[in-house]
């Protein structure tokens, strides 16, 4: 990944976590409240110091690239399963429709609306091998062997990193420390590595019918964002509906963002901000007939609960001027409640 440049400051806030791992109380509590500030006002933050390994985010990133690289035929030996209730495997382009819509999986008439114009990516799931409601789906080994064992070695790295974010939510909300993460085996979370292939110039000329990433919300509790250097991603201005700003990427930093369901959770103290991938802009494509834009790559993870922990309203997000806005519900039902869109 390339580094931002100095002269360009940040467009999300930028939280050093060693301020939070490797410091006295007092800074970490003023690093915690940082953290939570920035999930009120934006929902988004850079993280440096995450504690993810630069070798192995670098070797994840390569390994991804390697499978994509590989024949169509063989990517489809390892496919996503047909539906929306087993989310692993995967997902050639135009299979899966990300939208903020929530949806019946009868209501024909949104479903087609929606697919009009298909999310031009290929992913790929993986979960932890724990968890039996949602068993993985893997390459067969003459296929790609490096997969399963770096995959799954990567899913556990990110879920360290990911229970230092939970601590610093914690405290910086007003709970104890380990409150959330009590909540979190990280055998529910989500490894998803995708790949956005590159687009013919002449058909993005002539309207090729289809996007990237539309604008969504994130499901789960928290969400981690690595990227490589082509961009993409944009942030709605919670303040200014319908503008969105560019999230460019930073080197050794990742991107952190509320979920729908920590919203829920916070009793909307924490803000789940829409967010979107864009095609490229006019002057990074190449015209002509033979003309393609630039590939883009990132790995995401998803962090949830599991799936019959009750989420009901904190405790330090509920007082006489603020009860409760939502009925208790477990990470099943919510989940359910999302996903049957999607596929």
């Amino acid at each position: 990944m390339s580094p931002h440049p100095a002269s360009v400051p940040p467009s999300l806030p930028l939280i050093d976590l060693a301020n939070f791992t490797d410091s006295s109380p007092e800074q970490r509590m003023k690093t915690a409240k940082q953290l939570v500030v920035a999930c009120q006002d934006v929902g988004f933050v850079y993280i440096v110091n995450h504690g993810v390994p630069k070798e192995a985010l670098t070797r994840a990133f390569q390994v991804s690239e390697d499978f994509y690289n590989l024949p169509q035929e063989d990517k489809l030996k390892a496919p996503h399963p047909p539906g929306w209730a087993v989310h692993r495997g995967y997902s050639w382009p135009g299979l899966e429709k990300v939208s903020e819509a929530i949806s019946g999986p009868n209501d024909e008439d949104t479903v087609s609306k929606l697919r009009a114009v298909q999310d031009f990516k290929e992913s790929y799931e993986v979960g932890s091998e724990n968890n039996t409601d949602q068993p993985n789906v893997w390459p067969p080994n003459d296929v790609y062997p490096e997969w399963r064992p770096t995959m799954q070695r990567f899913y556990w790295t990110c879920f360290e990193a990911a229970k230092t974010i939970l601590r610093a939510l914690a405290l910086g909300i007003g709970l104890q420390e380990e409150e959330l993460l009590r909540l979190h085996s990280g055998d529910y979370n989500q490894l998803r590595l995708l790949n956005y292939p590159p687009i013919a110039a002449k058909a993005l000329e002539h309207g090729g019918g289809f996007e990237r990433m539309p604008a969504h919300t994130d499901w789960s509790t928290i969400t981690m964002l690595f990227q490589d250097d082509c961009g993409g991603l944009q942030v709605e201005d919670p303040k200014k509906p319908g503008n969105f700003t560019d999230v460019e990427p930073i080197d050794g930093a990742l991107v952190m963002n509320i979920g729908d369901l920590m919203m829920r959770w916070s009793n909307d103290t924490l803000r789940s901000t829409k967010h979107r991938v864009t095609l490229p802009p006019l002057q990074d494509r190449i015209s002509g007939d033979t003309g393609i834009t630039r590939q883009r790559k990132s790995i995401v993870y998803f962090l949830t609960t599991d799936p019959d922990t009750v989420v009901e309203t904190m405790s330090s997000c509920v007082d006489e001027k603020h009860p409760a806005k939502y009925e208790p519900i477990t990470q099943r039902e919510y989940n359910a409640l999302k996903a049957s869109m999607q596929y």
